[in-house]
C-alpha cells in the first residue's frame, strides 16, 4: 500500500508510526512518501508539490496533517485524487471557504475525519449499552481541555479541541435531531504563536435533539481534563448516568462508569471499565491506530471498517458548528501570558505525554 503524508510534522509522524506498526502486524507491504515545505533528514521519498507526488508516487491513501490554517488549500489540491483521504481536524479555520472544497471530494474512495475518541473502548461500550437498552438522552455536559500554552505548533484555537467533545455528544447516542448551539462565550489570549488574541476557551450551551447540553473547553487548562457526562432515560422512565473520562492519567487511558440509583439514593453500578493499553510501539497511538487499521481494511484489503468513519458529512456538520461558535463569541475576554521579552516554547523533541 502506498501512503502519502502531507505535512510530516508531529501529527504526520504519528500517522507514520501507526501505519508502520500495522504493516508489521497485518503483514502488508507499505511504501511511504511525504510532501512538505522542505526535505527532512528521513529515509522516505520527499516531494515539494502535491501534484507531483500524486502523479509520480500514485498513493492509495493520503493523509492531511498540516497546520489547521492549511487544511483547505491542501484539500483543494486533492480534488483530482480518487483514493482514500484521512484529514486532521478541523476542516478549516474561521473565514475559509471550505464548503466547495468538501463538495469536490465526494468522488473519493473514502474519507476519514480524525476523530479518534470514537475509537476508544469507552466510547464503543457506552454507545453499545445505550443502543441496546434503547436509552434516550436527557442531558449532557463536558469539560474538555489540555495545556497548549507556548506550544511551538500553530493552531486555530480552542475550536480544534472542543470538536472532540461535540462529536461525542452526537455519536454515543444519536438523536432524532441535530446538535444545535444556543449560546457561546469565550476568552482569547496570546497562549499560542498564532497570534496575540487567539480563542483559547469556550463555554457553550445547546441541544442534542431535545436534550440540553453545556460544555467547557480550553487550550489553557493547566492539566489535561477530558470528561463527558450523560444522563439517559430508558423506555420505562428510569434514569441512568454515565461518565466517560479520556486520556487520564495518560494518553489513551480511558474510564467508563455507568450507574443508576436505588430508592435510598445508593449508586447501582451497571458498567465500570478502564482501558490501560500498553502495546510497545503504540504509545499515545492506540486509538489512532484503530482508525488507521480501518483505513487499511478499506483501502488495501477491500474489507468493511469496524465502524463507520467520520465522513465528509460529519466534517461539514462539525465545521458549521465551529463557525457558529466563533461568530457567537462576540465580546471575548482577553488574557496576557507573555510578560517577558522572549517567549520560551515547548521543545519539538519533548516527550509524547507533553506534546499529546
Amino acid at each position: 500500500m502506498k501512503l502519502l503524508i502531507i505535512g510530516l510534522g508531529y501529527a504526520g509522524k504519528r500517522y507514520q508510526r501507526s501505519f508502520a506498526y500495522l504493516s508489521r502486524e497485518l503483514n502488508f507491504p507499505l511504501e511511504v512518501a511525504y510532501v512538505g515545505r522542505k526535505a527532512q533528514e528521513v529515509s522516505i521519498p520527499y516531494y515539494d508539490h502535491i501534484s507531483t507526488a500524486l502523479k509520480e508516487f500514485q498513493p492509495e491513501v493520503v493523509i492531511v496533517s498540516v497546520n489547521d490554517q492549511s487544511h483547505v488549500s491542501i484539500l483543494n489540491a486533492l480534488k483530482s485524487f480518487s483514493g482514500f483521504v484521512i484529514c486532521e481536524k478541523p476542516v478549516a479555520v474561521f473565514g475559509d471557504d471550505w464548503k466547495p472544497v468538501l463538495n469536490d471530494l465526494r468522488s473519493l474512495k473514502g474519507f476519514a475525519f480524525d476523530l479518534v475518541e470514537r475509537y476508544s473502548d469507552v466510547t464503543r461500550r457506552l454507545r453499545t449499552i445505550a443502543s441496546y437498552n434503547e436509552w434516550t438522552l436527557v442531558r449532557a455536559s463536558f469539560h474538555w481541555g489540555k495545556d497548549r500554552l507556548n506550544d511551538y505548533r500553530p493552531t486555530c484555537g480552542v475550536t480544534s479541541e472542543v470538536i472532540h467533545a461535540l462529536d461525542l455528544l452526537s455519536w454515543i447516542r444519536p438523536s432524532k435531531g441535530p446538535l444545535l448551539l444556543r449560546s457561546a462565550i469565550g476568552i482569547c489570549s496570546d497562549f499560542s504563536i498564532s497570534g496575540h488574541a487567539v480563542l483559547d476557551t469556550a463555554l457553550l450551551t445547546g441541544r442534542v435533539g431535545d436534550a440540553p447540553f453545556s460544555g467547557y473547553s480550553s487550550f489553557v487548562n493547566i492539566e489535561r481534563q477530558r470528561t463527558v457526562d450523560f444522563t439517559f432515560v430508558d423506555p420505562s422512565g428510569k434514569l441512568f448516568h454515565a461518565r466517560c473520562i479520556y486520556d487520564t492519567p495518560a494518553w489513551d487511558h480511558d474510564h467508563l462508569r455507568v450507574w443508576t440509583r436505588d430508592q435510598k439514593d445508593r449508586d447501582l453500578i451497571i458498567e465500570e471499565y478502564r482501558s490501560n493499553p500498553s502495546t510497545v510501539g503504540l504509545e499515545t497511538l492506540h486509538k489512532l491506530s484503530r482508525l488507521c487499521e480501518d483505513v487499511v481494511k478499506v483501502a488495501n484489503f477491500h474489507l468493511d471498517p469496524s465502524q463507520p468513519f467520520a465522513d465528509i458529512e460529519d466534517a461539514a456538520r462539525l465545521q458549521r458548528l465551529l463557525d457558529e461558535i466563533t461568530v457567537g463569541i462576540t465580546d471575548p475576554l482577553t488574557a496576557t501570558y507573555q510578560r517577558g521579552e522572549q517567549r520560551i516554547l515547548i521543545a519539538e523533541d519533548a516527550d509524547l505525554e507533553t506534546l499529546g
